[in-house]
């Protein structure tokens, strides 16, 4: 790549149930400065502002972004805002790097955010969950996300020889790493017996396989220049989107993700490298099985289901999966997720994550992955290390 695109400012808030009342611009304005203090950069260098939030119900705002812009002080920039459900956060990300590529951008600040949990009561986050796939035929039949990413995975149970121990298994682990992340959401040490007691929600999810509904902002500072403070910020060599049919029975395979397939192979192709050379991954575990189904479409492991009973997704293991703790531990403000995930992988491939964390021998390359849907939209990002 002629041109390369720095994540040159990163940062997370805590993802968690606000009850301080505090607002969403007071999350995104927290995020927005602690990036722009890691970058070294002043507010009058920033020319373009790219906003991710999933829905304006979550808000009570319409068109969000310049609202966000007056709070950050930001003023004569370019502002873009980017929808597309659970990859939205990753579709910001991926508009941020086309502008530092068509050299119309220098420096671009990502900002993804939602209130996903303090605003609405949860049965009616559920409902407009379920508006997000096709409305007419699923949201106002009363047909829930769960109901259908049950159905997804349980057919990839039957043709994979996946089970309910290696789900709570996924549980396990994803919250095992949350205990150590500070600004996680479920910081949940949790046995095989206490998932299995757990209330089924949808077979075979029960309410502990489940991500929570969490507040929270995520942010990035890109930049076509390598900072002078900082020779070690990594790079975003690849990215990759593309979708599926939106109804489930329309599909070829329910049980597959082929829209993550076809998005990974536009990333790798960019990046110039193949799958099998990703160190560490962050991917999309809105429920404990769609782990499996985005390692499996995504090309990490020849054989994942091996692989994860082996231990090679454990966070001492040869490719540690969701080390932040995932959806189902960091949480999952849907906005923000594929901004947060972009910017875990920046700061463990620069070094900088949380003590316990952090993986010692940093390994080239990194992959954020998030989708939309039941894999409907699915958009990944490839880092490369500077160390």
């Amino acid at each position: 790549m002629v041109n390369m695109v720095y994540v040159i400012g990163c940062h997370l808030t805590e993802f968690n149930r606000r009850k301080d009342g505090s607002s969403y611009r007071d999350w995104v304005c927290e995020t927005f400065e602690a990036s722009l203090a890691m970058s070294s950069l002043e507010r009058k260098d920033i020319d373009t502002l790219i906003i991710s939030n999933e829905s304006d119900f979550f808000t009570f705002q319409l068109n969000p972004s310049t609202v966000i812009a007056d709070d950050l002080g930001l003023h004569k920039v370019e502002i873009v805002r980017v929808e597309g459900g659970g990859a939205s956060g990753q579709l910001a990300v991926h508009q941020g790097v086309k502008s530092i590529l068509s050299k119309k951008s220098q420096y671009v600040a990502i900002i993804g955010f939602d209130p996903s949990a303090s605003y609405l009561p949860s049965e009616t986050v559920k409902q407009l969950y379920s508006n997000s796939f096709d409305s007419l035929t699923d949201g106002m039949n009363g047909v829930t996300a769960t109901a259908l990413y049950a159905l997804s995975i349980q057919l990839f149970m039957k043709k994979t020889g996946l089970n309910e121990t290696d789900l709570a298994n996924a549980t396990i682990n994803n919250r095992n790493n949350a205990l150590h992340n500070p600004g996680a959401h479920l910081k949940l040490k949790h046995n095989q017996q206490e998932i299995f007691a757990s209330p089924v929600i949808s077979s075979p999810y029960r309410r502990l396989h489940c991500s929570p509904l969490s507040d929270g902002a995520a942010s990035l500072i890109l930049s076509n220049k390598k900072p002078l403070n900082r020779i070690s910020a990594p790079n975003i060599i690849g990215i990759g989107s593309a979708n599926d049919m939106v109804n489930l029975g329309a599909r070829d395979d329910i049980g597959e993700f082929v829209s993550k397939k076809e998005a990974m192979k536009k990333a790798s192709s960019m990046a110039g490298i193949r799958a099998n050379e990703i160190g560490f991954a962050e991917v999309y575990d809105a429920y404990a099985g769609a782990q499996f189904q985005a390692i499996k479409a995504l090309g990490l492991s020849s054989d994942f289901l091996k692989d994860f009973r082996d231990g090679h997704f454990s966070l001492d293991g040869k490719l540690p999966i969701n080390i932040s703790g995932g959806l189902m531990g960091q949480g999952a403000p849907v906005g923000a997720t594929g901004v947060g995930q972009t910017a875990t992988c920046a700061m463990l491939l620069e070094g900088k994550y949380h003590k316990n964390l952090q993986i010692k021998n940093i390994p080239k390359f990194a992959l954020a992955d998030t989708h939309g849907g039941v894999g409907t939209l699915s958009a990944v990002s490839i880092l490369k290390s500077n160390i």
